[in-house]
């Protein structure tokens, strides 16, 4: 397959593809003569198993050290689910922390009259006021 033909099976778009290419995600793909690149079917399960890392919220780090673990069928569960709870824990952090900021604005904006007034508490508390 073309790199637009691995995009079309993959959802992953074609500047994606080369960008984990770059960064060595995906091996560097064999080329044809006339200087493509083309992609097998190894390619496209590894390329499928990161965007799904990615719609996850893995970072590149992680997703490599996944990728990793994946390619290696000796390897001990344990340190997937290891990797996958620290996941989880940041991703909980981060959940707190957009409640919070949903909570603030939420205040913020019940206090707004959005009116002709140009007095605005929304202005006001992102100003620090």
């Amino acid at each position: 397959m073309n790199i637009g033909q691995a995009s079309q099976a993959t959802g992953v778009s074609a500047k994606m593809i080369r960008h984990y290419e770059e960064i060595g995600l995906l091996p560097a793909a064999q080329r044809s003569f006339s200087g493509y690149r083309q992609y097998v079917a190894a390619d496209l399960h590894t390329l499928r198993f990161v965007r799904q890392a990615r719609q996850l919220g893995f970072g590149i780090a992680q997703i490599a050290v996944l990728l990793d673990l994946w390619r290696d069928r000796g390897r001990p569960s344990g340190e997937v689910k290891a990797l996958a709870e620290s996941h989880i824990r940041e991703l909980d952090a981060r959940i707190a922390e957009l409640r919070s900021m949903r909570a603030t604005l939420a205040s913020l904006a019940e206090a707004c009259h959005g009116d002709h007034r140009p007095d605005c508490p929304i202005l006001d508390g992102l100003a620090g006021e």
